[in-house]
């Protein structure tokens, strides 16, 4: 054995019990061969108030491999837990439920020890780590090391693959893959039956020999993650089926290891598959959760829209076209086949989704092939810091009263000259950041009821009943931090880590609104949504004091209609006062009624040259969430539309063409009565 250390990124995690304690696996990426670490002999921790020990004494002392220890940490009533250590994570669990049957609340039961492990020592994917290592075939493997947090960023080797089957039954017809490595670009179809020309087809004689090949191939090749469209759901699906009609393990992991499959809906339709050491990632989950949107999701579609070519075949009778091509020209197929892999190659590359997947991860700590989540990672980011302030997490809230949402101005309908967009940006993390919203803020704050030492003068108001303690939060930190973070990452010209690092922030909310989070709580969202209804509403007043007039408001941007407006400079340098002017009253009247440092900020975003926005369908009432409006871009004017028929995809191409040219030659002064005339 050598003693080593190695900069890695996190690409698997599990846990397992053994009768030695627990035991931690984790494969990192490095920069040489894959990483396996063992972490062995560790315990499952909860914890319990130390009032309620009595009343579980008896339970806790004849449990064996239990142990009760004093910890220096309070519940979030202020009161002083111990841990309970036990020696297996099933034992845990089960033992809590048993406290919890007998009238008590064990705390922190449900996180598990890999997570746990990690999530104390800061590590959200990257990690240093030093240890013994010994080689294992194409890896190494390192046990118990000495594990931090680092900042490496991995060049990860990437296949991306594609089956092509028949319409009914299980009848694989060929696998095919595309990875690109070190400037080599890799291209092989696994091919059932001979008859294919090109030298990237391999022929196999039957499907069971096509799964094998692919597999070997796998092993071979060993990338860190295997990507495709809906890859999980029906390409590893079908071959997990297959194999298990042919009584054969679907090993796509490192070391030959099995698929883990878990259902995420009742249905079975959704699922996701695990494999030990390599990632599986679904190019539309990971567009979705990057907040892409298509009006079809499909392959052809989507590489349509932004490489501007698609699939070598088309039209709904592919599937039909398929079958005659593996019976009668499978060369075809095969180029099918692969320009299916090279596309969703092409896709992550254009649109840098590996990146993104991977800042996503560095900044939440959740698994890279994980969508959604944001509970878990702010879990991951608050806990840790919640136990370095000496406190533990409280358990889901059974009150599910629902919070206010956004806040939207009535809208006074017209065709308008002259409006402005004034956004506060990122408005719930600032108020987040300036009102000093936290849940461990809301328990100092309120705790004098219950024994605190705080005074309403070191609190801060917020809405039904809530109170929030100036020093001692954690989450206004927290965004700040992320803030910052973003700033360097937009001047460091990184837009994945920036939009990873924006979509987390904006998550905080609601997180801090859903019953399912263990800091769930009515006042904390309320708190932050009425004061965006108050920031909204007095931001309206000042304006329309200032004698411009206020058409619409929605959430976190006002529309100002600035009626003197001669002409476009005229409206652009009364956007800019208003943007400082904003923004210095804000600071003012903050400081001045609550004491607080703002970080409220208004930007001066859009101006619109003319602005529609209609009515409600019969109704002299002004709708919501739908206007229209043209703005001047470096590249000439340019129709906006937000909510109306032309952006909705239930609605036909020719109603949606019909009405975008309508607005434009109503924006444009152009006639448009003949237009109508001929198409209605």
């Amino acid at each position: 054995m050598t003693v080593q250390t190695f900069q890695g990124f996190l690409l698997t995690r599990n846990w397992r019990d053994t009768r030695g304690g627990i035991e931690l696996e984790y494969w990192f990426a490095t920069d040489s061969d894959p990483l396996c670490v063992m972490v062995r002999g560790e315990r499952s921790v909860f914890f319990l108030e130390q009032d309620e020990l009595g009343q579980a004494g008896n339970l806790l002392e004849t449990e064996s491999g239990v142990e009760v220890k004093p910890v220096n940490l309070r519940d979030f009533r202020l009161a002083p837990v111990a841990g309970i250590y036990c020696r297996s994570y099933r034992q845990a669990r089960r033992l809590a439920d048993t406290l919890r049957g007998l009238g008590l609340n064990p705390l922190e039961a449900d996180i598990n020890p890999a997570d746990r492990f990690l999530m104390e020592r800061f590590v959200t994917g990257s990690a240093v780590l030093h240890g013994e290592t010994r080689q294992l075939g194409r890896h190494i493997l390192m046990d118990n090391p000495a594990l931090k947090a680092g900042e490496y960023r991995p060049a990860l080797k990437v296949v991306s693959c594609d089956i092509e089957t028949a319409m009914e039954g299980l009848q694989l017809y060929s696998i095919g893959v595309h990875g690109v490595a070190a400037g080599h670009q890799t291209r092989r179809v696994f091919m059932v039956g001979a008859g294919a020309e090109q030298d990237f087809v391999q022929t196999c004689s039957s499907q069971e020999e096509a799964l094998q090949a692919f597999l070997d191939w796998l092993e071979e090749y060993d990338p860190d993650v295997l990507i495709g469209w809906n890859v999980v759901n029906f390409d590893i699906w079908y071959l997990q089926r297959l194999a298990d009609q042919l009584g054969r393990r679907l090993v796509l992991g490192r070391d030959r290891r099995a698929v883990h499959w878990r259902e995420l809906d009742d249905d079975g339709e959704r699922r996701t598959a695990q494999c030990p050491g390599r990632v599986i990632l679904d190019g539309i989950e990971l567009l979705r959760a990057a907040f892409y949107r298509f009006e079809s999701f499909a392959l052809d579609n989507v590489a349509k829209e932004l490489l501007g070519e698609g699939k070598l075949l088309h039209g709904s009778g592919r599937g039909e076209e398929i079958t005659v091509l593996f019976q009668q020209d499978k060369t075809r197929l095969a180029d099918y086949n692969l320009r299916d892999c090279e596309l969703v190659s092409e896709i992550f590359a254009h649109t840098a989704m590996l990146d993104f997947a991977i800042a996503r991860t560095v900044m939440t700590g959740l698994n890279i092939d994980r969508m959604g989540g944001s509970v878990a990672s702010f879990d991951n980011l608050y806990l840790p810091r919640l136990h370095r302030q000496g406190y533990v997490a409280p358990n889901a809230s059974t009150d599910h009263t629902a919070s206010p949402g956004g806040f939207v101005l009535d809208s006074t309908p017209g065709l308008y000259d002259h409006v402005l967009v004034l956004d506060f940006k990122s408005l719930y993390p600032s108020i987040i950041r300036t009102f000093c919203i936290d849940p461990l803020g809301l328990a100092l704050g309120t705790g004098q009821e219950s024994g605190g030492d705080l005074v309403p003068g070191n609190t801060v108001e917020g809405f039904l009943e809530a109170r929030f303690a100036r020093q001692g939060h954690i989450l206004p930190q927290l965004i700040e931090q992320l803030w910052l973070q973003r700033d360097a990452a937009k001047q460091a010209g990184d837009a994945p880590l920036s939009q990873a690092i924006k979509i987390i922030m904006n998550s905080f909310y609601g997180v801090l609104g859903t019953p399912g989070c263990r800091f769930f709580d009515t006042r904390l969202a309320s708190s932050i949504t009425l004061r965006g209804h108050q920031i909204l509403n007095r931001t309206r007043d000042y304006i329309e004091r200032a004698g411009h007039r206020v058409i619409y408001g929605d959430t976190d941007s006002v529309f100002v209609w600035i009626q003197e407006a001669q002409n476009d400079s005229q409206a652009v340098a009364a956007g800019k006062e208003l943007e400082v002017d904003l923004n210095s009253w804000w600071r003012q009247t903050i400081q001045t009624e609550f004491g607080l440092d703002s970080v409220l900020e208004v930007e001066f975003e859009t101006h619109y040259q003319r602005f529609l926005m209609p009515t409600v369908r019969g109704s002299d009432k002004g709708s919501k969430k739908r206007y229209a409006g043209v703005v001047a871009t470096a590249q000439g004017k340019q129709l906006v539309f937000k909510g109306l028929e032309n952006v909705r995809t239930d609605w036909t191409r020719l109603a949606r063409e019909f009405q975008e040219e309508l607005y434009r030659r109503i924006f444009m002064h152009e006639p448009f009565e003949d237009y109508v005339r001929e198409l209605t």
